[in-house]
């Protein structure tokens, strides 16, 4: 059990990190009628978040490579713990903004920094298993947190929620200050660490697959709530059973990617979780206004989201592991960048009313993102 405490905390980081990131997903109808904006407004401040988010995980790595990484962490929980006071406390949309993404500089560093974290303090041959389970943190936020979030915000307030997130976030800190072993000191990064990463093609090809796929699965999932509405008229209880559904299913196919990938290798791993991602999309825009058919296809698309990013950060780390922080964190970085294009391609075919529209954009992503892979797979399978 103490081998698995320093994993636990870094997975329940993962957590109040995820759910910070997240937390405007939950609560989109809640934040435009109390802040007086429109519903794409709010859905701006996952946008805009996603864009500080990609340019501050690759920057932050190189500024924080030589701080010891268990200090790093904690701190990196305690702003955020003040953004969601701060955020609780804003008397408007500009302000929730301004305090968000001043707030996002800073957790942009957790999870990339929490898997090379865990990548340091394991055997060689544990590091795809513990990078994968320390990114259960996220499964879990969508399947438990991001439905709770949802609820609590119908019934308290979106205020009251970001003053929770900031609790959770003080007890996450401490606990990682207690489990993980101090001097943990990462690979120092300079700048020529991301151009060793930007002349190799098979990383840089596993770098747009993430973009792709993040593209894909954000074009639909930050406008959950409001397209069910618009496509079936059910309301905010049936949106917190899809998110429900999408994170226990994530959190399922994150696990049995877990258990499978020693068997059939990292990149068929990832295949086939990408494969049930794009069979999951592909239903929800074909029976897009039948809530059953919606709600089966959000349940095969959350078995693959997640376990699939989890894979890709094991294929970065197996690839090239002195570039493991920098390629992670530029992994997260594509990751925040496809949920920027996915948010603003689904915003923007929401303000036109074509609500089915971000289901077939998310196909084509991800479809686009296959015929990536398969250059990857014919280029160096090896490798991945």
């Amino acid at each position: 059990m103490v081998r698995l405490l320093p994993r636990i905390a870094l997975l329940l980081g993962n957590i109040a990190v995820g759910l910070s990131i997240l937390a405007p997903a939950g609560m989109l109808a809640q934040l435009a009628g109390d802040l007086s904006v429109g519903v794409q407004d709010a859905g701006l401040l996952v946008t805009y978040g996603a864009g500080v988010l990609c340019i501050s995980s690759p920057v932050g790595a190189w500024l924080t490579s030589r701080i010891e990484r268990r200090t790093l962490l904690v701190v990196t929980l305690a702003i955020v713990a003040a953004g969601g006071i701060a955020t609780a406390l804003a008397p408007n949309y500009a302000t929730v903004l301004a305090v968000r993404l001043s707030m996002l500089v800073a957790a942009a560093l957790y999870t990339p920094q929490a898997a090379a974290t865990v990548a340091m303090i394991v055997p060689d041959k544990e590091r795809p298993g513990a990078i994968a389970f320390v990114f259960l943190g996220w499964s879990l936020a969508l399947a438990a947190g991001l439905p709770l979030i949802t609820f609590i915000t119908v019934h308290v307030g979106w205020r009251a929620v970001y003053v929770l997130l900031a609790m959770l976030c003080i007890v996450v800190g401490l606990m990682l200050r207690a489990a993980l072993p101090a001097g943990l000191q990462g690979q120092p990064l300079s700048l020529s660490s991301f151009g060793t990463i930007a002349r190799s093609s098979t990383l840089t090809l596993i770098l747009f697959i993430t973009l792709l796929s993040a593209s894909g699965q954000f074009s639909l999932t930050i406008y959950l709530a409001p397209l069910i509405e618009k496509l079936t008229g059910a309301g905010p209880a049936t949106a917190a059973l899809f998110f429900a559904i999408f994170g226990v299913t994530s959190l399922i196919g994150n696990i049995a990617a877990t258990t499978v990938v020693p068997r059939f290798g990292m990149q068929t791993t990832f295949a086939i979780f990408l494969g049930l991602t794009i069979a999951g999309t592909a239903l929800w825009a074909v029976g897009a206004g039948i809530l059953v058919l919606m709600g089966i296809g959000v349940a095969v698309s959350g078995l693959g989201f997640l376990a699939s990013n989890s894979m890709q950060q094991a294929r970065l780390a197996i690839a090239a592991p002195p570039l493991a922080g920098a390629s992670i964190a530029l992994n997260t970085s594509m990751l925040y960048v496809g949920q920027a294009v996915g948010s603003g391609v689904g915003g923007m075919l929401y303000a036109r009313g074509l609500y089915t529209g971000p289901g077939y954009a998310s196909v084509c992503f991800m479809l686009v993102a296959v015929a990536v892979l398969v250059l990857t797979w014919q280029r160096r399978p090896a490798q991945s």
